[in-house]
């Protein structure tokens, strides 16, 4: 597989070059700064790829071009946010790259509670818990009807956890909560995220999964037209929040939406630490099955917690080899995946991937990097992998 790493441009903490001693081969990139629904120029690609290039990287996998709200939902303006994805993907193609990750989770891109949660050997982790964010749900968004997503246990917990917390502990909630895609959301408030509920009102899950395969349809045959890969990211967790639908949360959603839109152009990434928070996910299980449709891996861990609620669990990002996710038995899978392929003749036979959400170690304390994307949590992820890698070659 091909050894990638996230790099969020110019205000990154992490230096490009500093990058080559990591090992890193190649670059997952995005222009975060264009808003869902505009096109990304050809001056604004050009840029990003020359800083890259200049300093001895390939810009391999786009991540993310952002899917918007307004085609999430199908509403006024459609057309021309399609139009506008479509002009994006035609770009990207001219400048050379040819994988690009997206995702169809509804308003927010992830959903942690604590960005910093302190781990017995001195670093931290991205952790959810489902009390604090219900104590969110409940009484800080104060989301209509939310009670009915809760327990009356749940509620006089969440009750309970709320009315300990200060004034400041309730707005570090609340930011954590919104932060999103980092970089991307963080000056949404709380009426952005009330207003956006309400788009979604009457949207259930056969409808977004509908609404998912209609977009599809119409971008998968341009991005097979230009060589391009798509590759979905799945839902972050993989449980319903805020009453909003889930529709790429296990095997059997993938499977379905790429057959429905039966193209080599859509494809999944496969992130084992978002899946992998279910304990019925078997990631190996999911190389073995939709292979031939992995465009994209996210090599990363969770840990499952117990809360009382075993279908939303509770779960902190561990260090890549500590998790639920049999990392060793995934990477076998999908480099016997890539073999295959290459014995097939695909050129596109070799997977990119890269370490995800890496706990904060050592120098990254003082690093202020984005949560999850430290430098040496990350170093270490990868050092890992790559191991689990030579070993299986």
């Amino acid at each position: 597989m091909k050894q990638c790493w996230r790099w969020f441009g110019p205000h990154d903490k992490v230096a490009l070059e500093d990058l080559h001693q990591v090992g890193v081969e190649g670059i997952v990139s995005a222009l975060h700064h264009i808003l869902p629904g505009d096109v990304w120029s050809d001056e604004e690609i050009t840029r990003r790829q020359s800083l890259l290039t200049d300093a001895g990287f390939k810009w391999d996998v786009v991540e993310s071009l952002p899917v918007s709200e307004v085609i999430k939902t199908q509403s006024a303006g459609m057309a021309e946010h399609l139009g506008a994805y479509k002009a994006s993907l035609e770009a990207l193609a001219r400048h050379g790259i040819k994988t690009v990750c997206y995702n169809f989770m509804p308003i927010l891109d992830w959903t942690r509670t604590s960005l910093r949660a302190p781990q017995p050997h001195g670093g931290t982790a991205m952790l959810f818990s489902l009390m604090d964010f219900a104590a969110f749900d409940l009484h800080i968004l104060a989301r209509p009807n939310a009670h009915d997503d809760y327990s009356a246990d749940q509620r006089q917990a969440a009750r309970a956890l709320y009315q300990n917390m200060s004034d400041d502990e309730r707005l570090a909630l609340q930011q954590n909560i919104i932060a999103g895609l980092p970089g991307a959301n963080d000056t949404w408030s709380l009426a952005d995220i009330s207003a956006l509920l309400e788009t979604y009102a009457g949207i259930n899950p056969d409808r977004l999964r509908a609404n998912l395969i209609d977009f599809l349809s119409e971008v998968a045959p341009v991005a097979e037209r230009l060589g391009m890969r798509l590759c979905c990211h799945p839902d972050d967790p993989p449980f319903g929040l805020l009453g909003l639908p889930r529709v790429m949360s296990n095997t059997q959603d993938y499977a379905h939406v790429l057959e429905a839109v039966d193209l080599p152009a859509n494809g999944a990434t496969l992130c084992t630490g978002s899946l992998g928070v279910s304990a019925e996910f078997d990631a190996a299980g999911f190389v073995d099955q939709l292979g031939p449709r992995i465009h994209f891996a996210h090599l990363r861990n969770t840990k499952r917690l117990t809360n009382g609620d075993p279908t939303r669990p509770d779960f902190f990002e561990a260090a890549h080899l500590e998790g639920d996710t049999d990392m060793v038995a995934t990477i076998r899978a999908l480099m016997a995946e890539e073999k295959r392929r290459a014995a097939e003749g695909r050129t596109d036979w070799q997977i990119p991937m890269r370490p995800d959400h890496g706990q904060e170690l050592l120098y990254d304390r003082e690093a202020d990097s984005m949560p999850g994307y430290p430098l040496i949590g990350r170093m270490r992820g990868l050092a890992e992998l790559r191991g689990i890698m030579a070993a299986c070659a």
